[in-house]
């Protein structure tokens, strides 16, 4: 079988009767091109199916079309919504993304970024950063380089822009709600290796000390967070520690932990809300699909993926960096109920 050969900007310019160079400026659109010339080469480059070639017109314009974005994980559907949020803005900007995985590793999430400067890319977003094993001077030296975008990072560093939601205030939220419905032995399930989890942590222990009711060994730590063994280590370990605890409710950093909540109750034959309620964080789809729904704090995914994107476009075009908070909102389902306990 015979393979065609790929048209070229010569195979088109001889098709149309044209310079190579017209052809050049009616496919980049930076030069004016009379519209009877432009139609003769937009039909040969329809007619030969040419596709431009994207790396040789960067090495020309000296401008990549290319951002990258660094994730912790692929299991956590937060990720992948924040995601959509970004592809869709930059896609209409005229940028594509390189997306690598840091696997939950500081070290890793370095080499993605460092992989990514390499490869010339306009812009870097890192999604949840992991600044327990950060270098701060690594950061330093790469934003000189490069535009950098941090969503949902707390460790401030000096023209690095932030995107983040008010993680401290929105766990208060959940907090504050579960306080009303009168529950008072409150757990806090987190993960390792995330700013997000130690910051709901922080919020966590402030809001029980100011009412008298913290206790060191109602705080969870499962491991890791945001894999795709999250919901099984939330549930075991869970299962484990609960009965010695006797919590009226759950207060998870995540929605995949609780969903793993909710299977430990379960196991332990407790009826969520009626027995013990769990409310997690997020409100990926997932939340709306396990029994019962889950009650969670919207953490507007889709708009931290914009505004990092439009950000990050600001800072490529000479623009300052910035911080922009966004505002959790409490959606209340199924899995949260008045504490049948009296206090």
């Amino acid at each position: 079988m015979e393979i065609k050969k790929k048209a070229t900007i010569v195979d088109v310019a001889k098709e149309a009767g044209v310079s190579v160079a017209t052809v050049s400026r009616v496919v980049n659109g930076n030069y004016p091109v009379k519209t009877e010339t432009r139609e003769k080469v937009q039909a040969a480059i329809n007619a030969l199916q040419y596709v431009p070639n994207v790396q040789a017109r960067e090495l020309n314009t000296r401008h990549s079309s290319t951002i990258g974005v660094v994730v912790p994980s692929l299991y956590n559907m937060f990720f992948a919504e924040v995601i959509d949020g970004i592809e869709k803005s930059m896609r209409r900007q005229g940028y594509s993304l390189l997306l690598n995985c840091a696997q939950n590793d500081p070290e890793l999430e370095m080499e993605c970024i460092n992989t990514l400067v390499s490869r010339n890319v306009s812009g870097i977003i890192v999604i949840s950063p992991n600044t327990q094993g950060l270098r701060e001077e690594f950061y330093r030296r790469i934003v000189k380089r490069v535009p950098l975008v941090f969503i949902n990072g707390y460790h401030r560093i000096p023209n690095v822009s932030y995107v983040a939601n008010d993680e401290i205030m929105g766990t208060r939220q959940a907090l504050e709600y579960l306080y009303k419905l009168g529950h008072r032995k409150i757990v806090l399930v987190r993960g390792e290796n995330s700013d997000s989890y130690t910051v709901k942590e922080k919020a966590y222990r402030a809001f029980m000390k100011e009412h008298g009711l913290l206790d060191e060994d109602h705080i969870i730590d499962i491991g890791e967070g945001n894999n795709i063994d999250t919901m099984a280590s939330a549930r075991i370990k869970l299962m484990k520690v609960l009965p010695g605890l006797n919590p009226t409710a759950i207060l998870c950093c995540n929605d995949l932990m609780a969903t793993g909540a909710i299977r430990a109750c379960k196991r332990l034959g407790l009826n969520v809300p009626k027995d013990i309620s769990v409310i997690g964080y997020d409100n990926i789809t997932l939340s709306k699909l396990v029994e019962p729904q889950i009650t969670t704090m919207d953490q507007n995914m889709f708009q931290l993926g914009t505004n990092a994107a439009a950000v990050l476009v600001e800072m490529i075009h000479g623009g300052q960096s910035k911080r922009i908070t966004l505002e959790n909102i409490l959606i209340v389902r199924e899995s949260t109920a008045p504490c049948a306990v009296k206090s």
